[in-house]
């Protein structure tokens, strides 16, 4: 059985999440009112034209406590955004996603839990990615970044709780810099967004410029959120739409 992403897979998942919420979710900060259902953001600041799509050989797993996929702050929807191979699973303690299991044991992609080697076995923890084999070869199974997008302790407490996860070697990070994410506030400035992660991981897997679009469309969302959340315009011309455009090869 070979899965294929939905054409957004975040919005498919926060859109079965709302059908079972009792009462409507109210998001904390950001605009309240109207909201883009492309990009979350109030329609006067809406980013749908700028979403950037590169074609990479990775794909990204994105395993989501309860209410991120909720939550107009998520990184995780602007993954899907750019990354066309990406996949939603909502998690629970007592249920597996079905579809889940079926995509860990794809035989085309090569899983890899991201997760700090401090919480895994020594023998789990790998710290690069298989390259594509050369040229001329039999193909390779591709990389498949299997993230857990949830506040830290949510994280920690889906690392510890999902047996199913314990086969997949953990790919630990060594990021060089501190968090650029400005949306919600970390105890820790090593503890980075979803979307600064999965770029992280592109990089390793040699997709420098899908790496690098990534980081560049983090910067104008965030730009976007801030200014509607204070009731200003953005400018489409500033260093950091140039930036994105640029790499995205828009003149």
């Amino acid at each position: 059985m070979t899965l294929t992403p939905s054409p957004h897979a975040v919005a498919r998942l926060r859109s079965e999440r709302l059908a079972r919420s009792a009462k409507p979710f109210l998001a904390r900060g950001g605009p309240s009112g109207e909201r883009c259902p492309g990009c979350r953001l109030r329609p006067s600041h809406c980013l749908c034209a700028l979403r950037p799509q590169v074609p990479t050989r990775a794909g990204v797993c994105l395993l989501m406590a309860d209410t991120e996929a909720l939550k107009p702050s998520n990184t995780g929807w602007l993954v899907a955004d750019v990354v066309a191979d990406t996949f939603a699973f909502g998690w629970t303690r007592t249920e597996v996603p079905p579809g889940l299991l079926a995509l860990l044991a794809d035989p085309q992609w090569q899983p890899y839990l991201v997760f700090p080697s401090d919480y895994a076995e020594p023998q789990r923890v790998v710290t690069q990615v298989a390259p594509p084999a050369p040229s001329g070869e039999a193909p390779d199974r591709k990389p498949l970044f299997v993230l857990l997008d949830a506040t830290w302790a949510e994280a920690r407490r889906m690392f510890r709780k999902s047996p199913y996860l314990d086969t997949l070697p953990v790919l630990s990070l060594q990021p060089e810099q501190s968090s650029r994410y400005r949306l919600r506030q970390s105890a820790d400035a090593a503890h980075l967004c979803t979307l600064e992660v999965a770029a992280l991981c592109l990089a390793l897997a040699g997709e420098e410029r899908a790496a690098q679009v990534m980081e560049a469309y983090l910067d104008v969302f965030t730009h976007h959120y801030l200014q509607a959340k204070n009731q200003r315009p953005v400018d489409p011309g500033d260093a950091l739409h140039q930036r994105l455009h640029g790499l995205c090869g828009v003149q």
